[in-house]
């Protein structure tokens, strides 16, 4: 397995020639269009390609290109069918999986965050990674009690090529716009800088795993790892089986998808409540359902305090949009701070744009479809 290109200039030569080759593919469809080949068929091949490259030169990058991908690929759910169908398998990719890096950097990894004698922490440890993502790989490994365990070790400098990386593509609008039409993808990459920084920190991320696993200790619907041994580049915690959600989604029936949907669902609504914190990272690689039929939940390197639970404007401001009253709705809105004194917004039209946050809480039950998600994001354009 190759080394994951470390250097500045060497990853951004490696993204820079992301938007070449998407021109150079692009070129060729023309071609092809003017020669007599139908333009839908050229189209669909260009982006299957474009997909299978950005997959590849992303998730072999990995840091803030990696994240962008992940990012991105919860997106795809509220584009066109037509549009989303070349790029739907190799996107799903992007949230559980990517190339694996050498056992001996992992090797050294742990030698500095655990000692020289690291390997007497452990009766067994598997050098073949049994997840990768984007900042990081987990190892299954025998703690020295005998416990199963998930060994998590950040990549070498992955802190450098996540800024490094959201930089560079920040400038790519063009491509990333071919990929999910009508995206703007600038504030996309400063939302993603201002949080993923924060998922560097595995000391910080094992205090938060902590706090959510003893307010849901012995829970019927969830379970949270416990914590063994945390170090700023790696974070070991109990091993848990379970069916990925990624593959109930992919596979499971309309009843297990609806199951593992209302659990996600109510767990990310009664985090703020029991243990203050919101988990804020909810793509599929971070859920499995459990052979017992619990919600397990990983990685919790994005979370939110919220020490008061969730705010109780939230559900006042819902219920007044409910009713139709946009005046009152920008008043609380302005209130909140989330529009500045200074700017002036029609109450109208900024109820009906609030009209996705609204719609689900008038019923007891929403099925929230991909058409439904589709129409929405078709009327925000």
């Amino acid at each position: 397995m190759p080394e994951i290109p470390k250097n500045a200039l060497t990853r951004g030569v490696r993204i820079a020639t992301l938007p070449a080759s998407y021109a150079g593919r692009a070129a060729l469809g023309f071609g092809k269009r003017v020669g007599g080949r139908p333009a839908e068929l050229v189209t669909a091949e260009i982006q299957q390609r474009t997909a299978e490259q950005i997959f590849s030169v992303l998730g072999e990058l990995k840091g803030g290109a990696m994240k962008l991908g992940q990012a991105m690929s919860i997106f795809e759910a509220a584009l066109p069918e037509e549009v989303a169908a070349p790029y739907r398998a190799t996107l799903t990719k992007l949230q559980d999986a990517a190339p694996a890096m050498p056992a001996s950097t992992i090797h050294e990894i742990l030698a500095d965050s655990l000692g020289t004698d690291w390997r007497d922490r452990f009766t067994e440890f598997d050098d073949k990674p049994a997840a990768a993502a984007s900042i990081g790989q987990v190892h299954k490994a025998t703690w020295h009690d005998g416990r199963s365990v998930a060994v998590k070790v950040q990549y070498p400098g992955a802190d450098k090529a996540l800024i490094a990386d959201l930089n560079q593509m920040s400038r790519m609008g063009r491509l990333f716009a071919s990929w999910v039409p009508g995206l703007d993808i600038k504030p996309l990459i400063a939302e993603l800088k201002a949080r993923v920084i924060e998922e560097l920190d595995y000391l910080g991320e094992s205090q938060y795993q902590r706090q959510f696993a003893v307010a849901f200790e012995g829970d019927p619907d969830f379970h949270i790892p416990h914590v063994l041994a945390a170090a700023p580049h790696v974070l070991v915690s109990e091993w848990v089986d379970g069916r990925p959600m990624s593959d109930i989604i992919a596979n499971g029936t309309p009843a297990e998808r609806d199951h593992i949907g209302l659990l996600y669902e109510r767990f990310l609504l009664s985090g703020p409540v029991r243990a203050g914190l919101l988990h804020a990272d909810p793509h599929p690689g971070n859920f499995r359902l459990t052979n017992d039929g619990r919600l397990c939940v990983f990685d919790f390197g994005a979370v939110a305090v919220l020490p008061e639970g969730l705010p109780t404007a939230m559900g006042s401001l819902l219920r007044i949009a409910q009713s139709g009253d946009a005046e009152t709705v920008m008043d609380g809105l302005r209130e909140e701070g989330f529009l500045l004194p200074h700017v002036e917004v029609d109450p109208a039209q900024l109820l009906d744009y609030l009209g996705p946050f609204v719609e689900p809480t008038r019923f007891e039950y929403f099925h929230f479809s991909r058409e439904w998600l589709r129409g929405q994001f078709t009327r925000d354009q």
